[in-house]
Order: C-alpha cells, then sequence, then structure tokens
C-alpha cells in the first residue's frame, strides 16, 4: 500500500502536537521526520515493529515501555542520539515505524497511514480456532440469509395463492432448517 507523504508528516504533526513523551528527544527526532521528505518517504507506520530488520517505536507517556526504541536486525537500542544517527545516515533505508499512545485503533489518521508490516503480517498471526470460527460464522449467516429469503417468498406465494410454490418453498426451507 502506498502512502502519501504529505498524509505520513500531518499525522506526524498532529502526533507532536497532541502526544506525551517523557523524553523530548523523541519529540526532536519525530520533528526531524517531519521536516525531511526524502527520509518520510522510507517511513512505514506498522504495529510490531520489532519484528522489522530495522525498526522505530515510540511509546507515549501513558503506555508502559520505553519513550524510543530501535531495532536493527534483531538488536535493541534506546540511546537517542544513537538512534537519531542511524536514521539520518541510512535515511535511503526502509524504516518502520510503531507509534503505541493510547486510543490508537480510534484515531482515524493514525489508521489511514497504518500499513501491513512485511516481517509481521497480520494474517499469518492468526490462530486456525479463529479461522475456523470465522468461517462458521459466514456459514451461519449464509445459512441465515437463505432463510430469511425463503420466507419472503414463501409470503409472496400465499398473496398470489400459489399453493404449489409455497409447498416447495416451505419444503426447501425445511431442508434448510434441518442441516
Amino acid at each position: 500500500m502506498f502512502v502519501n507523504v504529505s498524509d505520513k508528516k500531518e499525522f506526524l504533526v498532529w502526533l507532536v502536537n497532541n502526544i506525551s513523551f517523557s523524553q523530548r528527544e523523541v519529540l526532536w527526532i519525530l520533528n526531524y521526520l517531519i521536516n525531511h521528505e526524502a527520509i518520510l518517504n522510507n517511513v512505514h507506520f506498522v504495529e510490531k515493529a520489532d519484528k522489522a530488520t530495522r525498526g522505530l517505536k515510540v511509546t507515549s507517556n501513558e503506555i508502559d515501555g520505553e519513550p524510543i526504541k530501535l531495532f536493527l536486525s534483531g538488536k535493541e537500542f534506546t540511546d537517542t542520539d544513537q538512534i537519531f544517527h542511524e536514521i539520518r545516515m541510512n535515511w535511503k533505508d526502509a524504516l518502520y515505524l510503531e507509534c503505541i499512545f493510547d486510543a490508537s485503533w480510534q484515531n482515524s489518521q493514525y489508521l489511514s497511514i497504518l500499513e501491513d508490516n512485511p516481517y509481521a503480517r497480520w494474517n499469518e498471526q492468526i490462530s486456525e480456532e479463529i479461522v475456523e470460527n470465522i468461517n462458521a460464522f459466514f456459514v451461519e449467516e449464509e445459512k441465515q440469509a437463505k432463510m430469511d429469503l425463503l420466507y419472503k417468498q414463501i409470503d409472496l406465494a400465499l398473496e398470489d395463492n400459489n399453493y404449489e410454490a409455497f409447498l416447495e418453498l416451505t419444503d426447501e426451507l425445511n431442508r434448510l432448517q434441518n442441516t
């Protein structure tokens, strides 16, 4: 999915203005990204940045955890100078940024720029039991939709005094209900 740089910038401006971080350096790094579109072009907003080969995680005051953490091929860094220099020196490389703040899933701006993390795809993390439950739900919904349609067709057959259609439709409804 391609996300427009201006949308990324708009979100980061909102984040800087509305979310507080325990280290001011986090704001400096976010402002650096805002002011450098060439770098921002390679920034991808994702979940589970720690799974990426080059991920950055920023965490607001309200959430427990390090305010900023860089992940490079399985290693973790929390020194803000080191993080800044890594971003500045390797600006052409993809950077997977995870923003953790209260009610992030209710923030439409954040959701509009969120991308699937190629290192931790969401659909690879769903258990087989959940997949089975979802499939069973859709089968039941389809059955209910067919039954609703049959009820309407039975009503029409009754209104039209079509006894043969009424018998066929009720037989079909009975078969469907018994499955």
